[in-house]
């Protein structure tokens, strides 16, 4: 019986590095493309793969939901992609040090709020609108699936050379012009 490896991790986290011959699947699309997939490996050891393995128990669960708990042969690779890395085992490594958008939106928030409070307990108060500006763009991104701050994020340089930013930006913003 061939082994399969199966990665979940999102498209620009695969895009960036992976295992050679690695199936990807991501964990938010796993419903309804995994089954496709899993049809085709039936006869294959599945193993799931994500960056630190949490995500991979994830996907576990929901095959099991998916009524494949006995049709495959499945397990989780215990931590994930670091643990394959710190093994030596290979890799394909196109963009080492890509930080997803996702995390770049949260970042760039979080720097807004700290300055803005910052700023606004020791300058003046008038900067605690910095941190009312962030807080007001999560809001309006969570409740309408579109964020500012990933549309300006996604045009900076070191995003415009990414092949997989539109796709991130949708993951991210679905609300989003470069969706449509």
């Amino acid at each position: 019986m061939n082994e399969v490896i199966l990665d979940v991790r999102e498209q620009d986290e695969f895009n960036a590095e992976h295992i050679p011959g690695s199936i990807h699947v991501p964990l938010s699309a796993f419903g309804h493309t995994a089954p496709g997939v899993l049809d085709d490996l039936s006869e294959s050891r599945i193993v799931i793969m994500c960056r630190s393995g949490n995500r991979a128990r994830l996907a576990h669960d929901q095959l099991h939901q998916l009524g494949y708990g006995d049709k495959v042969a499945v397990s989780v690779f215990d931590g994930g992609i670091r643990e394959w890395k710190r093994q030596g085992k290979p890799m394909v490594i196109r963009k080492a040090n890509h930080l997803p958008l996702m995390r770049q939106v949260q970042l760039g928030a979080g720097i807004m709020v700290l300055i803005g409070t910052g700023f606004g307990a020791f300058v003046n108060p008038w900067f605690l609108a910095i941190s009312a500006f962030a807080g007001a763009g999560l809001s309006l991104a969570g409740a309408t699936g579109f964020c500012g701050l990933a549309e300006v994020l996604a045009r900076m340089p070191w995003n415009r050379t990414e092949p997989a930013t539109r796709e991130e930006l949708c993951q991210v913003s679905p609300g989003s012009n470069a969706c449509n």
